[in-house]
C-alpha cells in the first residue's frame, strides 16, 4: 500500500511503502562500497580525475519517486526509474557521512516539479538520509551516521530502480544492545521498522519528502537554459513560492527586500513598483525571459522571482545596468491540484486568490493551470484604496512525444488613487503626517487594463538539439488624472498645485523570440550552444490635456473639495520602437570543474516619435554590440570561483542642440566572486564584488540649458552576501548583506562625487522560519524578518536625505495536512520610515505597522 498526500505540490508528501520481507527481487549488484573516493591531493590525481569525467555522458535521467523499504539488515532507499543502469555514481565521505553524487539524473515529478527526500533516524545508528537535487544535473544522496560512516551497497533492479541498501555497523554485527527500546522509538509519524516473525507480514516505513524550499539549486535567467547558479559567472539570486507565501508579500519590492544590493522603492501613483539594483532603476521586469514593459500588479501565478546582477543586453537586448527582474510563472501540473487562499489585514485589505490545475484528457496530453486573484484595500494614506482583478489561464498541449505548446493569457484590472507621497520641509522628511494627502479625494482617479497572450512553442529534434520559440501580446491601457503638488512657498506651509489629465494611453507590446539549442563536443570540451532571434514592435499612444494650475493647499491645515479646474491644452503623441536582435552563446565545460561562458548580440533599434498637436516627428536608428564572458573554477565540488565581464545598453531619446541623435548609453562591469555550499548542500552562500560604469549619461548643455548632451559617467561599485538555505530540517533562512558606492564620476551640471538618488550605501536583510518538525505541536512555525536600509540622497545635490531605517516583521503559522493558518506582522514596532523620493515634493513614506491573517486549503 501507498499513501500519497495531494499537498506534495505545494510542500510536502507522505509516502508509506509495505513489503514482503521474504519477497524476492530481481537486482544486479553494482558495488559495495568500501572506499568512497576523495578530492584530488597531487597534480597527477587531478589529470587522472580530469580524464575520467571528459568520458562521454548520457541523457539526464528523471527519477520520478523516492521510496524506502525496511530490511533485515537495516533499511533500502529505491530511487525509481526505468534507466537504473544508465546513472554515474560518484561516492565520497566526510566525517561520518557517506555521500553519492550522480551527476546525469534529477528528481522531477510525473508534474515536472523538484523535490527532495528526507528521512529521520530511520535506523539504529543514522540520524538522516536526504535525497535531494545538487544542482540542474546532479543528484546527492546523503546517509549521515551517529557514530561512524554508515555501510551502504548499491544494486539495480530493472523493475524498481537504483538500490541503496543501508546499514549500521551495529547492525550488520548484529549486537542486541543497538536496537532501540521501546522508550527510545521514534514519533509515530516515522515509524521504525521492526522484524517480522511472519514472512508475509508487510512492514511499513514512513518517511517524509518535500519541494525544495528556500533554496533554488538551478535557474534559467542568466543562460537562458537549465544551469546550476553554482556554473553561473555572475552573481544571480532566486527567490521561490515558498518565501512569498511565507513572508505574504503582494509588491515587487517587498519580495526583492531579500537580495542584496537592492534599495526598494515605491513605485509610481501607487499603480507600479520600481527598484534600483546596484544602483540604477529598473521599472521593467521581464516574464519567462520575456521582457514585460507593463508588469501585472498581482503575483498570483508567479512561481519564483530570478534576480540576475549586472549588465544583461548580451541576452535580454536594451537592458539598464543594474541586473534584471525575471518572474517565473506556475505551469500546469499532471495531477489534479487545488489551492484556496484568503488574507485579511488592516487599513480595509482584503484579498483572495484560487490556483487549479490538472489534466484535460485522460492521456495527460491536455493540461490546464488557472490562477484567479481578486485584491480590495485600503491604505493608511488618508483616502487612498485600489482594486485589483487578475485571472491567468495556462493550457499545456503536448502535441507528440518530442513537441510541447504552451497557450497563455492575462487579465489584469487595476482602479487606483494616484498619490505622491508627502513632502518634504528642510533636508529631511517628517514635517507632516504620514497620512496626509496633498491631491484632491474628488479627483485622483486612475485605471490600468493590461492584457497578455502567447504561445511557448519546444521541440525536440533529437537529445542534444531543440527549437524554442515564444510569441508574446502585451497590449496596456491606462487612463489618468490627478492633483498634486508643485512648489512649497516661502512661507514653508503653502504649497501650489497643478492638474495633470492624461487622458487616455494605449501601449501595445509585440515581442517573438526564437531559439536553438544544441549540445556537441570537441574532443573532451562540451558546449551548449545557443543561438537566438529577438523581434520586437512596441507602440505607444498618448493623447491627454498638459498640466493646468489647481489651487493651493495649506500642508498643515490642508482643505480638500475645492472648485475644479481642468487643463486645457491637448497633446497627442505617437511612439513606434522596432527592434531586430541577434545573439549566440557558448556554455563551455572544459572539465567538470572549469567552465566557460562566452557570448555576444548584435541590436539594430529603430525609433519613430511624432507629436501630432505641433506636427512634427523625429526618425532615429541604433544599433550596438554587447558582450559577455565568464569563467568558473570549482576547486572543490562545494565551491565556485568566478570572474566576468558585461555589457549592456539602452537606446536614448530624444535630440540635441544641433539636431542631432543621441547614441545609447553604454555600460560595462567587472565581476568576481565565490559561491558555496554548505551542510551537504542544504545552504548556499554568494559573495561577490563588482565596478559598474555607465556612460553616454544626458546632461545639460553647458550653452543651452533646454537641451543636453551625452557626456555624463556615473560609476557603481560594491560587495554583496546572499545566504539562502535549511540549517536543519523545519529552519530556514535567507540573508542579504550589500555595500553600494553609487556615484557620479562626470557631469556638467550635477556635482562630481555625489552619491546617486536614493541609492543607501549600506543595506540588509534577514528572513527565517522554523517549524516544529515532531510533537503534539507539529506544523506550529515562527517567523521573524530584520531589513536594514542606510540613508539615500533625495536629491543629488544632498539638499535632502532620507534617513536610515531598521524594520522589523515577524509571522507565527500553523500547518496541518491540506491547510494552513498565519499571521503575517510587518514594521512590528511601528517605526516611521521612507523609501524614496523623486524630488522634494514627492517623498513616498513606508507603512506603518501592518498585520495580515492568512487561511489556506489545498485540496
Amino acid at each position: 500500500m501507498m499513501k500519497l498526500s495531494r499537498s506534495l505540490f505545494i510542500s510536502c508528501f507522505l509516502v508509506a511503502v509495505i513489503v514482503k520481507p521474504g519477497q524476492a527481487k530481481e537486482v544486479i549488484k553494482i558495488s559495495p562500497i568500501q572506499e568512497p573516493n576523495h578530492f584530488a591531493r597531487t597534480v597527477k590525481e587531478w589529470l587522472a580525475q580530469i580524464e575520467q569525467q571528459q568520458t562521454p555522458q548520457t541523457e539526464v535521467v528523471q527519477v520520478t519517486q523516492v521510496k524506502a523499504n525496511p530490511t533485515n539488515k537495516g533499511v533500502e532507499v529505491i530511487l525509481q526509474t526505468s534507466k537504473g543502469q544508465q546513472l554515474q555514481l560518484v561516492n565520497r565521505s566526510t566525517g561520518s557521512n557517506f555521500i553519492t553524487d550522480i551527476p546525469n539524473a534529477q528528481l522531477r515529478l510525473p508534474s515536472g516539479e523538484a523535490f527532495t527526500f528526507r528521512s529521520e533516524k530511520p535506523i539504529a545508528g543514522v540520524s538522516e538520509i536526504t535525497v535531494t537535487n545538487f544542482d540542474a544535473n546532479t543528484i546527492r544522496v546523503t546517509v549521515i551516521g551517529e557514530v561512524g560512516i554508515p555501510t551502504v551497497e548499491l544494486f539495480d533492479s530493472p523493475d524498481e530502480g537504483l538500490i541503496f541498501s543501508v546499514a549500521t555497523a551495529a547492525s550488520t554485527a548484529q549486537q542486541p544492545q543497538t536496537q532501540p527500546t521501546p522508550e527510545q522509538q521514534p514519533p509515530e509519524s516515522q515509524t521504525q521498522p521492526k522484524p517480522s516473525t511472519q514472512g508475509d507480514e508487510p512492514i511499513e516505513l514512513v518517511v517524509t519528502g518535500e519541494q525544495d524550499g528556500y533554496r533554488v539549486p538551478d535557474a534559467t535567467t542568466a543562460t537562458k537554459t537549465d544551469t546550476p547558479l553554482r556554473d553561473i559567472p555572475q552573481s544571480i539570486q532566486v527567490i521561490p513560492r515558498q518565501i512569498i507565501d511565507d513572508q505574504k508579500t503582494i509588491r515587487l519590492r517587498d519580495i526583492l527586500q531579500n537580495v542584496s544590493g537592492v534599495t526598494p522603492g515605491a513605485g509610481y501613483q501607487n499603480s507600479f513598483d520600481r527598484v534600483r539594483i546596484r544602483g540604477f532603476t529598473q521599472e521593467t521586469t521581464f516574464r519567462d525571459g520575456i521582457r514585460d514593459n507593463f508588469p501585472s500588479t498581482d503575483f498570483a501565478n508567479v512561481e519564483r522571482v530570478e534576480v540576475l546582477k549586472g549588465p544583461a543586453s548580451v541576452l535580454f537586448g536594451q537592458t539598464e545596468p543594474g541586473g534584471i527582474i525575471n518572474l517565473v510563472t506556475k505551469q500546469p501540473l499532471s495531477d489534479p491540484y487545488y489551492n484556496l487562499d484568503l488574507d485579511v489585514g488592516n487599513y480595509a485589505f482584503y484579498r483572495s486568490a484560487l490556483d487549479l490545475s490538472g489534466p484535460l484528457n485522460t492521456d495527460k496530453t491536455l493540461l490546464y493551470r488557472l490562477n484567479v486573484a481578486y485584491e480590495n484595500a485600503g491604505s493608511f494614506r488618508d483616502f487612498i484604496s485600489s482594486k485589483n482583478i487578475f485571472v491567468a489561464p495556462v493550457i499545456a498541449w503536448k502535441l507528440s512525444k518530442n513537441t510541447d505548446l504552451n497557450l497563455f493569457l492575462e487579465y489584469n484590472n487595476r482602479d487606483y488613487k494616484p498619490d505622491r507621497g508627502v513632502l518634504a520641509i528642510g533636508d529631511r522628511p517628517g514635517s507632516v503626517p504620514i497620512n496626509r494627502f496633498f491631491g484632491e479625494p474628488s479627483i485622483n482617479e486612475g485605471t490600468t487594463t493590461n492584457y497578455k497572450f502567447g504561445y511557448n512553442l519546444e521541440h525536440r529534434f533529437s537529445q542534444n538539439w531543440q527549437l524554442r520559440q515564444a510569441f508574446s501580446t502585451n497590449i496596456f491601457k491606462s487612463d489618468e488624472i490627478r492633483v498634486q503638488i508643485d512648489e512649497l512657498q516661502a512661507d514653508g506651509r503653502t504649497a501650489t498645485r497643478d492638474i495633470a489629465n492624461f487622458g487616455g494611453t494605449t501601449n501595445e507590446d509585440y515581442r517573438l523570440q526564437t531559439d536553438v539549442i544544441g549540445n556537441f563536443k570537441t574532443g573532451t570540451i562540451s558546449h551548449k550552444l545557443l543561438f537566438g532571434v529577438d523581434l520586437n514592435r512596441y507602440t505607444e499612444v498618448s493623447d491627454g490635456f498638459s498640466n493646468g494650475p489647481f489651487a493651493s493647499i495649506d500642508v498643515f491645515n490642508p482643505v480638500y473639495f475645492v472648485p475644479i479646474t481642468r487643463p486645457t491644452t491637448p497633446y497627442i503623441v505617437q511612439n513606434f520602437t522596432d527592434t531586430l536582435g541577434f545573439y549566440l552563446q557558448d556554455q563551455i565545460t572544459i572539465a567538470d570543474n572549469l567552465k566557460l561562458l562566452l557570448g555576444g548580440r548584435f541590436d539594430t533599434v529603430n525609433i519613430l516619435q511624432k507629436d501630432l498637436v505641433a506636427q512634427s516627428s523625429t526618425n532615429d536608428n541604433n544599433s550596438a554590440f554587447t558582450p559577455r564572458v565568464g569563467i568558473v573554477y570549482q576547486p572543490t565540488p562545494p565551491v565556485s570561483l568566478y570572474a566576468s565581464y558585461a555589457e549592456s545598453f539602452v537606446p536614448q531619446y530624444g535630440r540635441s542642440r544641433d539636431n542631432s541623435a543621441f547614441v545609447p548609453e553604454r555600460s560595462k562591469q567587472y565581476e568576481v566572486g565565490v559561491k558555496g555550499e554548505l551542510f551537504d548542500g542544504r545552504l548556499s552562500a554568494t559573495l561577490a564584488a563588482y565596478h559598474l560604469t555607465k556612460s553616454n549619461v544626458l546632461t545639460t548643455d553647458p550653452i543651452d540649458s533646454n537641451y543636453s548632451i551625452q557626456v555624463g559617467e556615473q560609476t557603481s561599485k560594491g560587495i554583496e552576501l546572499d545566504i539562502v538555505g535549511q540549517l536543519t530540517p523545519g529552519w530556514n533562512v535567507i540573508a542579504t548583506y550589500g555595500y553600494t558606492d553609487a556615484r557620479v564620476t562626470r557631469d556638467n551640471d550635477l556635482p562630481v562625487g555625489n552619491r546617486l538618488q536614493n541609492v543607501a550605501e549600506n543595506t540588509a536583510s534577514l528572513w527565517t522560519t522554523y517549524e516544529l518538525q515532531q510533537g503534539n505541536f507539529k506544523g506550529l512555525g515562527f517567523g521573524l524578518g530584520l531589513y536594514y536600509v542606510g540613508d539615500r540622497p533625495g536629491e543629488i545635490d544632498k539638499s535632502l536625505i532620507l534617513p536610515s531605517y531598521f524594520r522589523t516583521d515577524a509571522a507565527l503559522f500553523y500547518k496541518q495536512d491540506n491547510w494552513r493558518v498565519g499571521l503575517n506582522f510587518k514594521n512590528l514596532f511601528d517605526i516611521n520610515y521612507y523609501l524614496e523620493t523623486q524630488g522634494r515634493d514627492v517623498v513616498y513614506p513606508g507603512a506603518p505597522f501592518t498585520v495580515i491573517g492568512s487561511v489556506s486549503f489545498t485540496f
